[in-house]
């Protein structure tokens, strides 16, 4: 779970929440967010198990992570920018959080995951190291969603001043953070 916990993942999970409005929309992002990072995982762990392949590590990846959170940062400032569209009530707004989980899947320690898979000889062993993973990193980021969306549900809004000022912060954190990413591992 502590996994969950990691700059990038956060930075990520809190620009995807502050798009919504219930504690449910956000914790249902966290758990999609959760089950693209583990989906990752579960392929490329089953290449490992079934090749017995070692996992090499790739700077790349954590390039990508930040290009990524420069991307998001940079979309939410123009976003809040244009007024409010409207959604609709049963529309599936979470592919967003599965897709940025399946990019964190293989950047950071998800990728330490895979390496320790790697050197495991047991394959069940390798297995439940990867169920026990993968669980907490569902379960962590539902929590780091929940938390992350208290600022921003209607609920706890205290003013419009508040909400741009928290969304613009986290964005040009989001950013900033994003090409540190990219700077240390180019």
């Amino acid at each position: 779970m502590g996994h969950a916990f990691e700059p990038d993942h956060l930075l990520a999970v809190a620009n995807l929440i502050s798009r919504r409005d219930t504690l449910a929309a956000a914790l249902r992002d966290g758990i999609y967010w959760g089950l693209g990072h583990t989906t990752t995982l579960v392929l490329v762990g089953a290449v490992i198990l079934l090749g017995r392949v070692t996992f090499l590590t790739s700077p790349w990846f954590e390039v990508a992570v930040g290009v990524l959170l420069v991307g998001m940062g940079v979309s939410r400032l123009l976003e809040q920018r244009r007024p409010p569209a409207k959604v609709r009530p049963g529309a599936a707004p979470s592919r967003a959080a599965f897709a940025v989980g399946l990019l964190h899947g293989l950047a950071g320690s998800g990728a330490l995951v895979l390496l320790v898979m790697s050197e495991i000889r047991s394959v069940w062993v390798s297995v439940g190291y990867f169920a026990v993973f993968g669980v907490g990193s569902i379960l962590g980021m539902f929590i780091v969603a929940g938390l992350c969306s208290v600022p921003f549900t209607k609920r706890m809004r205290i003013s419009r001043v508040l909400k741009t000022s928290a969304i613009t912060l986290s964005s040009l954190v989001c950013i900033v953070y994003g090409w540190h990413m990219i700077y240390e591992n180019l």
